[in-house]
């Protein structure tokens, strides 16, 4: 994996902190309206629950079906993510060609499976419907510095898929020191990642600003050696139009306008998307479409 040693791995985390107070210091205003818009149509709208079932799934896409008639100013959301069992359904229920079909797999969210269970749910979830794959990262082995069998994996799964796009999770709660999340950046990368995503959602902490910064980087470096964008993905815990005016305003220093777009930025969420619409239609705190 020559990728690891073309590039210097090490994070110095004070380094980390005051670049993530230079940026708040100039924070994009977070009651920007047109700003929240933009926001909301890159976000991956996900539910993941061990409650969900064809009723719930179903409600999720009628409800992105209307959002055009019930708020005409509005983007949609930029897909919508479910468990692989669920993709059938929002392929049959989902009229929006806009709005991308997402499906979790590879043994979400632990990923403590064997990667032929893993390849074999992935190709079903895609003969089901799906269009983009989110897989975790496997972070026991990359903790054991099985490095070869972590790109091994990672590099099956991505030719398996061929053209769809696969977001790597690279669960950095479990990752505490930010060298840890950059070679894990440049790992999944090289072995052929399209974005890279901070969290499952399903441990704590999940998204930080620090691995974000930490993330972003790691694409802006590889960028400038390569000429390749890949994409950026943070989720877990992005609820509030502030925290995510914080993670776009991250996006654009480090990265640039051309990743402000949903090829290459997406926020995985479920509750950010009311709160986005609350404050950008004046309603109240308790308001709730989707």
């Amino acid at each position: 994996m020559k990728i690891l040693s073309d590039f210097n791995l090490t994070v110095d985390a004070d380094e980390v902190n005051k670049h993530l107070e230079k940026i708040k210091e100039g924070l994009l205003p977070t009651d920007d309206k047109e700003l929240l818009k933009k926001i909301f149509g890159l976000i991956d709208l996900t539910t993941l629950s061990e409650r969900d079932n064809i009723e719930n799934v179903t409600q999720m896409c009628e409800k992105v079906n209307l959002l055009g008639d019930s708020y005409p100013s509005m983007p949609g959301v930029a897909a919508i993510c479910v468990y692989p069992e669920m993709v059938s359904v929002v392929k049959e229920k989902l009229e929006n060609p806009l709005v991308s079909i997402a499906s979790v797999g590879g043994g979400f969210p632990a990923s403590q499976t064997f990667t032929n269970i893993k390849v074999m749910e992935i190709e079903q979830a895609i003969e089901q419907g799906a269009e983009e794959i989110d897989i975790v990262l496997p972070v026991g082995k990359f903790l054991m510095d099985d490095l070869e069998y972590v790109e091994y994996e990672i590099q099956v799964i991505k030719q398996r898929m061929g053209p769809i796009h696969l977001k790597v999770i690279l669960e950095t709660g479990s990752l505490k020191d930010y060298s840890l999340i950059r070679k894990a950046s440049f790992l999944t990368i090289g072995a052929g990642a399209d974005f890279i995503k901070t969290s499952t959602g399903k441990i704590s902490p999940g998204a930080t600003p620090e691995a974000m910064i930490v993330m972003c980087g790691a694409i802006r470096d590889y960028y400038n050696r390569t000429g390749k964008k890949i994409g950026i993905k943070p989720a877990g815990g992005i609820s509030d139009a502030p925290t995510a005016v914080l993670y776009y305003t991250i996006v654009k220093e480090i990265l640039g306008e051309d990743w402000l777009n949903c090829e290459r930025f997406r926020i995985g969420a479920s509750r950010l998307a009311n709160q986005l619409l609350a404050q950008i239609f004046d309603k109240g705190h308790d308001f709730g479409y989707f």
